[in-house]
């Protein structure tokens, strides 16, 4: 043990858990944060090898906390972080004084032996911040249960000591409160930098779609985006051509924070609430094998159609999307298993298949279908991934000339329209123009008919309705009705000398 290991109070990093019993219980390693303080002031370079693993909440020492933040500002800048310079910003810092003044600082360099152990040292005093964490985290847990009330029931503590145990697990706090503006503005830059280093310039997720990623950007983290439509228009199809296309690009590898993570495409969870995972994955084998889903139920299929439907299914074992067909799932087990999936596989993009059918608490149904949409909210920002959820729209889209839906088309709009970040809605006229067939004997109809019917074949239009960051508009696309596929639309100047997209 070193000269000044022995530090009175401490508590995480500047906690006020700096006195008392309760505070000297608490699992904390001075010397591992001494060593790794006087490594850095004596060489800069060690802070990279150790910037990934620890933060500055994460010293047990309020000062050695403040110490290390000082020292990360500069280093960050370009600027040296050392005894005599850290000397200027730390003079007035009523702790240092108790250790000795500024020459504490100096001290911490001189004693430190060695920078080759400093990520063993990081890694110990996260370790250490983890348990501190456990032990606050766990008598919250016990003093909750043991206070019996009607407004929180066990069923509710549990998903939040769930989710609290989820985020400390994943970012090593189990609460979040304010940040300050530095770090908000150099995530908004390194989302910027990560587009423009991606081809195609995105800052989401790719749907696969050309022109609805030029629309949308992709599918941006922590957004919640509704996708609508009436029955038989295709949203389902839509919501599992996205999901399949973002795991079939899945490519793993090093992120500019130099974590592990999708480089590429993603990890995609499937809320199937309506089909069943079978029927899910006869739609996906049905697009990627290109044979009509209904020849797949029946099993009516030639020896090259079943070959091609076995072969799409071999290349698709290994595809990162799982599906969940659980029905009428409550919200809060919806999130539950969602945090769930992130910690076993990760998890990049989120899909539920659809809203209406998510159980809330709410007695009133308005009430209900507002917890659900805030729920799904907040488990995009929980897990920064975006969820795409489904909605159905109500009847009165088809009581109009034009079909074609708009916002308060929405069923029990008001909070789902208020909590999304995107709003879309699948819209094929063509399947209004079939049922508009006039009688054989009608000719002059009958061809203005059919001329219609030759322009809207195969087309889809996704009408975006509301989006927070960008335009909204339509996005046109093909359709293959008998393998429930969506495409990129070539357009008839692109059909000319040019292979389109």
């Amino acid at each position: 043990m070193n000269e000044f290991s022995q530090i009175p109070g401490g508590g995480d990093g500047g906690g006020d858990e700096s006195s008392g019993a309760f505070a000297d219980v608490m699992p904390h390693n001075i010397e591992a944060e001494q060593q790794l303080l006087g490594a850095i002031l004596t060489n800069n370079d060690v802070y990279e090898r150790v910037s990934q693993i620890v933060k500055a909440e994460h010293f047990y020492e309020p000062v050695h906390s403040r110490i290390y933040g000082h020292a990360e500002k500069r280093i960050s800048k370009n600027a040296l972080a050392s005894p005599v310079t850290l000397k200027a910003f730390m003079e007035d810092d009523e702790g240092l004084k108790e250790l000795g003044g500024p020459q504490y600082l100096a001290r911490l360099a001189g004693a430190a032996i060695s920078s080759f152990a400093a990520r063993d040292y990081a890694q110990l005093i996260y370790e250490m911040h983890q348990r501190r964490e456990l032990i606050r985290l766990g008598g919250e847990i016990t003093g909750r249960a043991q206070t019996f009330t009607t407004e929180e029931p066990p069923t509710e503590q549990i998903v939040a000591a769930e989710q609290a145990l989820y985020k400390l697990a994943e970012t090593g706090k189990s609460s979040t409160g304010f940040q300050s503006f530095l770090q908000a503005v150099t995530d908004a830059v390194s989302v910027a930098n990560a587009a423009y280093k991606r081809d195609g310039g995105l800052a989401g997720v790719s749907t696969g779609l050309t022109d609805m990623d030029k629309k949308l950007g992709g599918l941006h983290r922590s957004d919640l985006l509704i996708l609508a439509g009436r029955p038989s228009m295709g949203k389902t199809s839509l919501a599992t051509n996205i999901a399949f296309n973002i795991a079939k690009a899945y490519k793993r590898g090093k992120l500019e924070d130099g974590s592990e993570g999708a480089v590429n495409g993603g990890v995609v969870g499937f809320f199937s609430l309506e089909m069943s995972a079978e029927q899910l994955a006869a739609r996906i084998l049905s697009e990627a094998s290109e044979v009509p889903s209904e020849q797949i139920r029946r099993g009516d299929m030639t020896e090259g159609e079943f070959r091609r439907f076995v072969d799409a299914a071999q290349a698709l074992e290994s595809c990162p999307l799982f599906i969940d067909d659980t029905p009428a799932l409550p919200i809060a087990q919806l999130a539950a298993r969602a945090r769930r999936l992130k910690r076993q596989h990760g998890l990049d993009a989120l899909f539920v298949d659809y809203l209406q059918l998510v159980r809330g608490t709410a007695e009133n149904r308005v009430n209900e279908i507002a917890e659900i949409s805030m729920g799904l909210k907040a488990i995009a920002k929980e897990l920064d991934i975006p969820v795409v959820a489904l909605s159905q729209l109500s009847r009165q889209v088809e009581s109009r000339d034009d079909k074609r839906p708009q916002l308060s088309d929405l069923r029990e709009s008001g909070s789902i329209e208020q909590d999304a970040d995107v709003v879309m809605f699948v819209f094929r006229e063509e399947y209004y123009a079939e049922r508009e067939k006039p009688s054989d004997d009608k000719l002059d109809e009958m061809a203005e008919w059919q001329e219609r019917m030759e322009r809207l074949h195969g087309k889809a239009e996704v009408i975006i309705g509301k989006q927070r960051h960008g335009p909204i508009g339509t996005v046109e696309l093909s359709f293959e009705g008998r393998f429930t596929r969506f495409g990129n639309l070539v357009q008839p100047w692109q059909q000319q000398g040019g292979e389109g997209y």
